[in-house]
Order: structure tokens, then sequence, then C-alpha cells
């Protein structure tokens, strides 16, 4: 009786297992039927050809070959089929035993693309640990485009998209990439160590990813490849500039380095970086490998840690060749911004550091600084160093509260006094200025425009707009600047001037002091009846007698001391400096917008490098003022990138540029004027 029971329970339980052993490999073939050509599929079975098997077993996969190349255009039919040897150790895990042998192979096939580390251990934790039916239902909800393809015969394999950091072997890699950026197409045809993902890098703080791998592989070197642009070999629209004028030549760099202890502050900002590339020892070599590759005369930089300057960047750049100063924000801020120069280019006339903070005044309540420093190139032996006009060179890091654009037009208001101080000459005019900094504005904004046009009427205007950072039109209350912008007691004109440098306006202006209406009191009025007062005997009939001191009535005197009379309230500022910018802010190779910053992944330029140029006579376009070159004449610039090209290197920071900030580099040449003459 337990024979029977045995034969009637184990003899279907046999069969049931086989069926569903048929039903997987069935499943198998044709996932890769329909996503792999016969010839593909043959290749994969054959790279593991050389292990025993059941005939039976051999005989049916070969049956599924002629069946699925039959059912396949004549194309894509394999010519002849390949015999297969897989060794099982059981019915239960043969499915996934040869789906884990045939990837296994794939991965040492020379000629296939591989996938990443990471992506592989899943398949293969997948294969090994799965039951085989929820290896089949995992494996045929692959996208089409994610599947292995094997290229027998063919001279190039698939390419597989690749996901955060995974690789794919560029030697077997064809992408169509006719209309990308040629640093892109280099990339993309680099050798076997270099690899690069097919589609632009997603970002990953909209998915609240913390961290990404550290992309070692990624040639970072190519992906933001900076061009350096030669403008003093093309024709310049306004003006022709000889060949033949003498120049002292020199590089002016300004760089947001990204203060440590702001990176610490803000790491929520950081969620795409890997915490090793945010780590002050990583960023320092980077940082000082860049500046000292792009071999600058003159350093402006922005968020300079003070500790970091004094014990390491300050050493550092002396050995290079710098004199270094600094200056620290006010209150409890550890960074600051700092300008070297190198000593065997230039030397010190002037410095003069610049503090927003005033006490008392709301429209300059923050910390932010600035530094301006007059410098006179030094010449080859020989040339009188007043043949070459001094240059004054400004640095700043304007606030960054998109809300308060008030705040930003008084502390720019105060940085161009300092300048207008310092760079004026005896006759009234202007040394040549190179004005760096970030700045916090986007281009065209009105913070821009009145540092490029010379003018602003912001009377009304809401404080947000100033900046042109953010969009709060839509809020119910929006702070309004209302003129004056600040008082007079901080004694700069609308002009932005000192009211210490201006000339008095009304010479004619007089001063009453204290001691000159004191004298009012003994004055014949005071001593008069006043016609209504009621007459009391010996109180107020008496009239007393002027006594023989009192001085006479004084007619108004004039103040030894006359202060300027500052007209305000207009709703308007203006400057003289004729500033323009280094960069046009726009690629017209790529046509894209340039970009300096990413915050939160969008690209932005809030980083600029002006300078001193003259404005062309009834020359303006849509009300931007046009300039050309005068004494300071611009000759190249290292070429800015694009919103899309840092995507693809997973924004910044990021392994090969590590501050949140591009770098800026500009080359400029002053004319020598004994030369000139001669």
């Amino acid at each position: 009786m337990i024979g029977t029971v045995l034969c009637y329970v184990l003899l279907p339980a046999a069969r049931l297992l086989r069926a569903l052993r048929d039903a997987f490999f069935t499943c198998r073939k044709n996932v890769f039927l329909a996503k792999s050509t016969s010839t593909q599929i043959e290749d994969v079975f054959a790279a593991s050809r050389g292990r025993s098997v059941p005939e039976e077993q051999e005989a049916l996969l070969q049956e599924w070959l002629e069946e699925g190349a039959g059912d396949l255009p004549a194309s894509e039919s394999a010519p002849s089929v390949a015999k297969v040897s897989v060794t099982l150790t059981s019915d239960w895990i043969e499915g996934s035993e040869l789906l884990m042998t045939s990837l296994s192979d794939l991965n040492s096939a020379p000629e296939v693309t591989q996938y990443a580390g990471e992506h592989l251990t899943e398949l293969h934790a997948l294969a090994s640990s799965e039951p085989q039916d929820h290896a089949v239902t995992e494996l045929a909800e692959l996208p089409t485009e994610e599947t292995v393809a094997v290229a027998g015969s063919a001279p190039s394999a698939a390419v597989v998209p690749q996901r955060g950091h995974q690789t794919a072997s560029c030697a077997a890699v064809s992408v169509e990439l006719q209309n990308e950026d040629p640093a892109v197409l280099a990339w993309s045809l680099v050798c076997d160590e270099e690899m690069m993902p097919k589609e632009p890098y997603a970002w990953p703080i909209q998915d609240m990813v913390q961290c990404s791998s550290l992309p070692t592989e990624v040639p970072y070197h190519e992906v933001l490849w900076r061009d350096w642009e030669d403008l003093s070999a093309k024709p310049c629209e306004l003006e022709q500039v000889s060949k033949n004028t003498p120049l002292f030549e020199f590089r002016v760099m300004s760089y947001n380095i990204l203060a440590q202890d702001l990176v610490e502050q803000s790491l929520d900002l950081y969620l795409h970086c890997h915490p090793n590339i945010l780590n002050w020892n990583y960023r320092l070599p980077n940082l000082l490998q860049e500046i000292q590759h792009w071999d600058p005369d003159v350093l402006c930089l922005q968020e300079v840690q003070e500790n970091h300057y004094l014990e390491q960047l300050e050493p550092t750049f002396k050995g290079m060749g710098f004199t270094c100063f600094y200056k620290r924000r006010t209150g409890k801020k550890t960074d600051g911004c700092a300008v070297c120069y190198k000593h065997s280019r230039f030397q010190l006339i002037s410095f003069s550091p610049i503090e927003y903070f005033r006490p008392g005044l709301d429209i300059l309540n923050r910390d932010n600084v600035g530094l301006v420093l007059l410098l006179q190139p030094v010449l080859p032996e020989g040339l009188d160093l007043k043949a070459v006009s001094p240059l004054c060179v400004a640095n700043t890091h304007v606030l960054f509260n998109p809300r308060r654009g008030d705040i930003k037009l008084a502390q720019m208001a105060l940085l161009l006094a300092e300048i207008d101080k310092i760079a004026k000459t005896t006759e009234g005019s202007y040394y040549p200025v190179i004005l760096c900094g970030d700045l916090n504005s986007v281009p065209d904004s009105p913070l821009y425009k009145f540092i490029r046009n010379g003018e602003l009427s912001y009377h009304g205007m809401p404080a947000w707009k100033v900046s042109g950072q953010e969009d709060f039109s839509q809020q119910s209350y929006s702070r309004r600047m209302l003129a004056p912008l600040w008082p007079s007691s901080l004694g700069v004109t609308d002009n932005c001037q000192y009211v210490t440098l201006c000339q008095p306006k009304k010479q004619d202006r007089r001063k009453y002091s204290r001691d000159f209406l004191l004298r009012f009191h003994y004055c014949d009025l005071a001593c008069e009846r006043p016609a209504h007062l009621v007459l009391l005997e010996g109180v107020t009939d008496a009239k007393p007698d002027r006594p023989p001191h009192w001085p006479k009535p004084a007619a108004m005197v004039k103040d030894p001391d006359p202060q300027p009379f500052v007209p305000r309230s207009s709703g308007i500022i203006q400057h003289g400096l004729n500033l323009t910018s280094v960069y046009s802010h726009f690629l017209p190779q790529r046509g894209r917008p340039e970009v300096t910053t990413m915050p939160m992944g969008l690209g932005t330029t809030v980083d600029y490098i002006f300078y001193s140029a003259e404005p062309v006579e009834n020359r303006n376009r849509g009300g931007r003022r046009l300039y050309q070159d005068g004494a300071l004449k611009l000759l190249g610039r290292l070429s800015l990138l694009s919103e899309d090209v840092l995507l693809m290197a997973n924004g910044l920071p990021n392994p090969f540029c590590s501050s949140d900030h591009l770098c800026l580099l500009a080359s400029f040449g002053l004319e020598i004027a004994s030369l000139r003459e001669g």
C-alpha cells in the first residue's frame, strides 16, 4: 500500500518538477530571443562549451535555438548552432546556474561591454539566491536597452546605459555624438581606462540621494576642458588694436574657493558629492594645483578661511612668489577675501580694506568685506616705472541673501566710493581698475547693469529684483527701496563718492554756531516790552537799561570749516568708473549661457571680472553702454562652461574641481607710454 501511495504521489510530483523546469527554460529562451539576435544567443551558449550535461538537456536546448531562429527574420537567423555544455547540480537551481554561468562568461569576453561592479554584483546575487521563477521574472522586466548583447562576429558591441558611475569599455562603444561638444566627443573615444556615461548625469538631489560613489575613472580633465580664448588676435568690432603697441601683460584670476567651515555648515547643499571629495585635505591640493597651473600674476580669492590662510595658503603663496593681503569678515564669520600679487611683477602703492558693517544702519548690517589695492607694475631695467600707469585691483564678496538687494547696492556703493578714492588721479581722471568678486547677482540684473552702465534708478524697485537670483513676485509682501537708499551720515553721495572728497556745492552756505545763537539772549528784541503784557507797577513797568558789557547785535558769520552740500533723495545712483565685463555670459558654440556656479544643481553666473574701458560716444544698444579698450586692454580669457557639461561631471564640486565655483582668468595689457612715444 505504501508503494502504491508513493507511485500516485511521487510520479506526479516528478512530472510537475520537470514541467516547471521546462517552462523556465522556455521563458528564458523567449527572453533572449526577444532581446538578442540568434547570433548573440549562439555565442552566449557557446561561451560555456566544454562541460558535460545529459543528452536530453542538450537536445532540448538545440531544439529551442532552432525554433527561435525560425521565428526571426531571415537576415537575423543563425547559420549554425553550437552545442551547449552546462553542468547542473540539481534541477531546482539549474536555471539560475545557467544564467549565472552565461553572465560570468559575458564578463570575461573581451569584446563585450561590461556592467559596473555594483550592478553586476546585484545580478549575480539575484541569479544565485532567488527561485528560478523569480529570476525569470526579474530578467524579463529589464528594459530592452539594458540587455547585455554579445557581438559574435560584429566589430562593435551594444552599449550598456550607465547609471550613476557605472562604466563601459570605450573600446567597444559606438555612440552617435555628432551634435555634442568636441570635448565630450573626445571623451567618448578615449582609451579603455577612461569611462563615460552615455546619458547626462541626473542630478541626485532631486531624488535625495545622500552621495554617489567616488568616480575615480571619469576623465574630468576632458569633460571640464576649458579653452583659452586669445582676444588679441581677433579684430575688435569697435577698434583695431595695433600689434605694435608695447604692453605690460599680466594675468588676473578671481576664484571663490569655498571655505571649509561653510561646507560643514551646509552639508545639505552637497548631497551629490562623495564625502571624501569634500574633505579639506583632498580639496587643498586640487585648488593649489589649479592656481599653479594657470599661473596668475594677481590672485583675488573669496571664501578664504582665516586659519587655512594663515597656516597653509599664505605660506604656500609666498613660496610661489606672491605677496598677500587678507581681510576677514566681521562678526563671528571665519572666512574673508584675499588679494595676492607677484612681487616680481608689481609693487604696492596703497592697501585699503573695507568693512561693510556699520553699526546702527539697517542698510549696512551684514559682515561682508572687500579689499582695494593700488599696484605699480614693475618694468624691466632701464625703463621708468612712470612709463606705465598704476593699476587699481578690488576684490569683494557681496551678501548672498536674494531678498536684500538694497544691502547689496549699499555694499557696492561703498566699494565704488573706495575705488573712487584710491584710483582717482590728481587731474581728476582714474587709473585703470580691475574689479573681481562674487557679487551674488546674475548678468543683466539691476546690480550688474549699475556696475556696467554706471547708473541705476532704484526708487520703488522691489529689493529682491536687484540681484535677479530668485523671483519673489508672487509673494504678497516685498521690501521696496525708497530714496534715499542710505542716510547722509554714511558720508557717501549718490555718485558713489565720499563726501569729504567732493567739492562744496554752495560756497555761500553759513553755519550758526552755539555761541552765535546765545547772543540772542541779549539782543534789543529781548529787552522790548510786549504790547499785550499786563502793566504791573514795579514789575512790568520798568525797562532795563543795556549793560555796558553787552555785545551789539551781530550779523551772521561764515563758518571757518564749511561742510559740502550733498543733494540726496533723487532715487538714482551713479558712478564714473566705466567698467565692463571680461565675459560675455553666453557660449555661442553651444548656444547656452555661461555658468560659474551650480547651487542645488542649477547653473548660474555670479562671479565676475570687470575692467576699465572707454565708452563709445552715442553708442547704446537697448540701454546697454558699449565700450572699447583704452589704456587697459583685454588680451584673452579662460572660457567658462555650460550647465549641461557640469551636470555630466556631477556638478560642483567634483573630484576634479574642488570648489562650488569655477575660477575666472583673464589676460590684460597696460600700454607702456614711453615706448609708444618713442
